[in-house]
Order: C-alpha cells, then structure tokens, then sequence
C-alpha cells in the first residue's frame, strides 16, 4: 500500500493541500510542524470503513500525535482514544472525545490517574500485572465506583519490528502470559469493585505483516473460548495497534487486509473490536519543515546543518528511524551524499545519514516527511532549545495549532534558589 497523503510538487514548489509550504515556513519560522487536516480524514475513514462489517471502535492512540487539533478532528469523525497517562486523558476531554470512548492503557498507572479516569467514566482500564489489578480494586472501592477492565494479554507472537518497539514477546515488560490472564481473570471476577469487559493485546508498533495480527487473535480467541467456559462475558476484544506506514516506499498492508485476517475471527465470538491506532492515521499526514544553515565539508564526511534537531525529531537518533527528505523547491542540482545534522551537541544529533541530496544552499528549506506520528510527542527542550510550533492545513486555510515555545516558557516553574 502506498500511503495516501496531501503534499505533493507543483510547479516545482512542495505543497500541503492548497497551501505552499514556503509560505508557511515565512510566516511561522522554522523548525515548524506542518500537519494536513485532509490526510488525516482520509486516513481515519478507510479504517473505519475497512472494519464496516463487525461492531469496532477506533481510538486514536493519543501518544502518537497529542495536539488537541488532531484529537479533536478525529473525535469529530466519531473515534475514541487510546490514553497512557493522565495527561492524555484531560487531552482527550479537553478535544471533546467521550469518556465512554477512551481507554487507559499503560503499564505504570498512578493511583491519582486511576481515580481522575474512573470519576470520568472511561470505557475501561487494560490492567497489566496482578498488583494494579488489585490497587485498581482498592481505588475504586474507595471511590465507591466499580472499574470496568480489560487484562493485557502477552501473545508471544513477533512482530518482526524494531526491538524497541516489539512489545508482544515473553520478554517484554508489558502484559501478562496467557496462563497468567486465566488466573487473574478468575481473581478480577471475585475482586468487589470490578467489572471484567474485555481482552486487550498489543504486539508491537511499525509492523508491516498482516500474519502477526491474525496469530495473536487466534490466540485471544481461544482464551476468550476458555473464559467464556468459566462464566465470563466479554464484551471487547481490544486488538491494539500498531499497523504500519511507508517511511520509504515500503509496501505496507491495506486497513482491508487486516480486516480480512482478524474479522472473521473477532465476529464469530461476537465482541465488539477495539483498534487502538495512531501512526497509521497521524504518520503521514505531518512534516518536519527545518532551514539549512550551513554547509560542511570534512577529509570524510559532507554536512548539512538545519535549525531542527533531535530534540525536535527523536526517531532517527532513537531508532536509526528512516524519514525521507524533500527540498521544498525542487532542484534540479547533482545529488551529493551528506549527513543531516541539527545543532544539538550530540554526535546522534542527525536527521539522515549518508542520503543523497540534491546540491543545497545555506537559507534553502527541507521537508522532513512522515513526521506527523511520534514526532512533536518526543520533543524536548534539550540544550533549552525550544519546541517548535504545531500548523494545521485545511485546504486552503493553515493555523498555528500550537505557538512556538518562548524563553519564558522554557523556564516556566523554575525558580532561583537560595
């Protein structure tokens, strides 16, 4: 599958829906986040309509991309959210999405983030080990509230991704073992003040293949069977997420062809399916707009440094992540093969290594492609940079979603002492 997105070449200038983005680089500054609202309906609406034929709720995986403008757009179009932190839930209340759409997942919830989700009214919690399912038990006895829950179940099934993001392994700190969910669903179903309502797995992100998907469902499936044996209803089936994008030209799976793979399967239990994705959405429908400041010639190497940094963009110093890299004017110049570095003091400070670029000048800009997922949720203010804005593009309109950070942010909270 190709990605369907919105930026694209006219008359030699880079685009985002209607609007050049060197009119936005000119008016907001660089580095920039630029993101299409477009891209990202389209890409909420062919998953929504590829799982037409089973009862399924979307919820965005807030951690990909927590502007309250995409959350927003995408509650808008009926999607739930996927939240991993207190933070992301009063995000998602703050974009309108329904408490009875959010789910709270996560491995270390607090006992303050449990309360504030439960006097919200989430649709349920994915409980990952027995002692939060216990302290989940006692926070909502004392809130006088029943916990609706969902276990986190290990598959052990490999997602052949990077290690970093492989989640689904016996290995891995998240979830529990098959084995394990059995008897932690037969002490949640004695616990006072919870509510079992579904399985939860999640195996991995950036995943290309569709078989993972279907070999871990079959899995939940049968314990589904073996639950439902000992008088337990399941009303979810929570598949997770983690379909991937093209970073550079990967022919990746259609949203068709995982629901071919685990439809049937989920449909014959009769659950309703839970897909928590974010990447697949929000991936392609951002870029990284960053200014060439200067040219550098080494005995070894060629350099090109740009105002944005890994403080701006972590994946490729975190992951040796791929982005592909476009001149917002196209050139027509020799390609030469350079490494893409930011100011950051940080040998791992780069954008590309050894890419092969048109010839550039100091003041030129580049679009960093693919950046809307995981991008400005890994910001820092390391070197007390600052973070970039956020741009949101509606056909011919754009607006600042989120303003540049100023010095006065960058030390807001701090004080001086003694």
């Amino acid at each position: 599958m190709r990605s369907v997105h919105y930026f694209a070449y006219r008359d030699g200038e880079l685009y985002c829906e209607e609007v050049p983005l060197k009119r936005i680089a000119g008016e907001v500054g660089t580095p920039v986040y630029v993101y299409s609202r477009r891209t990202i309906v389209e890409h909420y609406r062919r998953l929504d309509e590829a799982f037409s034929g089973l009862p399924h709720l979307i919820c965005y995986s807030v951690k990909a991309n927590s502007n309250l403008s995409v959350i927003a757009t995408l509650a808008s179009l009926g999607a739930g959210a996927d939240i991993v932190s207190g933070g992301e839930l009063y995000r998602a209340l703050r974009a309108g999405v329904p408490p009875s759409r959010i789910v709270f997942a996560g491995i270390g919830k607090t006992e303050a983030e449990m309360s504030s989700a439960l006097r919200a009214g989430v649709l349920m919690f994915n409980v990952e080990s027995r002692q939060e399912l216990h302290v989940l038990n006692e926070v909502a006895s004392r809130s006088g509230l029943e916990a609706p829950v969902a276990l986190r179940v290990n598959p052990d099934v490999d997602p052949e991704t990077h290690p970093y993001i492989s989640t689904g392994l016996r290995e891995a700190k998240f979830g529990v073992g098959i084995q394990e969910a059995l008897e932690l669903y037969d002490e949640a179903a004695r616990l006072s003040h919870l509510r079992i309502k579904g399985i939860h797995q999640h195996i991995g992100s950036q995943i290309t293949q569709v078989e993972p998907f279907r070999e871990s469902v079959s899995r939940l499936r049968e314990l589904v069977l073996e639950l439902r044996s000992r008088g337990m209803e399941l009303e979810y089936l929570n598949m997770g997420g983690g379909f991937g994008i093209p970073y550079r030209n990967e022919e990746v799976p259609y949203p068709a062809d995982y629901a071919e793979a685990v439809g049937p399967l989920v449909k014959e239990l009769g659950c309703t399916l839970v897909l928590e994705t974010g990447r697949m959405i929000v991936g392609n429908a951002g870029v990284l707009l960053t200014r060439v400041l200067y040219l550098k010639d080494t005995e070894r190497k060629s350099f090109v440094v740009v105002d944005a940094a890994m403080n701006d963009l972590l994946r490729p110093a975190l992951y040796g992540a791929y982005h592909e890299i476009l001149p917002v004017e196209e050139k027509g110049d020799p390609e030469k093969v350079v490494d893409v570095v930011g100011p950051v003091c940080e040998t791992g400070d780069f954008l590309a290594r050894e890419r092969s670029l048109p010839r550039l000048r100091p003041g030129e800009l580049l679009a960093v492609m693919s950046a809307g997922a995981y991008g400005f949720t890994m910001a820092s203010n390391y070197n007390s940079r600052l973070r970039p804005a956020e741009v949101m593009v509606d056909g011919e309109r754009f607006a600042v979603v989120r303003d540049r950070e100023s010095y006065e942010d960058l030390i807001r909270g701090e004080r001086i002492w003694p």
